[in-house]
């Protein structure tokens, strides 16, 4: 297992946070992944109960890429524990440790090359903050000053990605409160059309 400080912290900052919750320390899916970030772990946090998320959080690309003693970490959330969440999250981090040129941060788009989730239309991430874990959530602080931001990989469709590089992320955001989004289902219909206009909110 990983066991940099920088892991520990985040282990003991997840657990802190989400007390009471198991987390189990797995692997990156088999890859390119060890060669590009050395001792890339994913956290998977259990559920606090039903209906509740898995969290895939990752481990190493603060290690990989800090300047400063200052980087970043990605979460995924989910509603069903299944291994495609770990190979996103792996893929995620791949991509971010990469050329400098490929560091992801908030506002950002990223491609999966495949549904998130069974046959979800959402195909990509935006990089976000964390807004449903709270600010508390976001910065995991160790000794020495350093600290990993932790960002959350929110699923999106492609028009929404196209939205969000035509109106910008306050736009795209706003309609995500509008329509009360759950963020975690696979199957939640977009909030804009193939037309690129945003889809009015159902009213109860």
């Amino acid at each position: 297992m990983n066991g940099s400080p920088a892991h520990a912290a985040l282990l003991a900052h997840l657990r802190r946070t989400l007390p009471g919750r198991r987390i189990d320390e797995l692997p990156g899916v088999p890859g390119p992944i060890e060669e590009r970030v050395p001792g890339f772990r994913v956290l998977r946090v259990h559920p606090a109960g039903p209906g509740d998320w898995w969290l895939y959080v990752s481990s190493g690309c603060w290690a990989a890429t800090q300047e400063g003693g200052h980087g970043t970490e990605f979460f995924l959330a989910a509603p069903v524990d299944d291994p495609v969440n770990l190979e996103s999250v792996t893929m995620n981090a791949y991509y971010h440790c990469g050329p400098a040129t490929q560091r992801l941060d908030v506002g950002h788009t990223v491609p999966i090359g495949r549904p998130w989730l069974g046959d979800s239309a959402c195909d990509h991430y935006l990089v976000s903050l964390p807004y449903p874990l709270g600010p508390d959530f976001e910065v995991c602080r160790w000794d020495g000053g350093a600290h990993a931001r932790i960002l959350w990989l929110l699923p999106i469709t492609e028009a929404e990605k196209t939205f969000r590089h035509r109106a910008g992320l306050e736009a795209l955001e706003s309609l995500f409160d509008d329509h009360a989004i759950a963020p975690a289902d696979p199957h939640r219909p977009s909030v804009v059309g193939p037309d690129q206009r945003p889809v009015t909110p159902t009213t109860p």
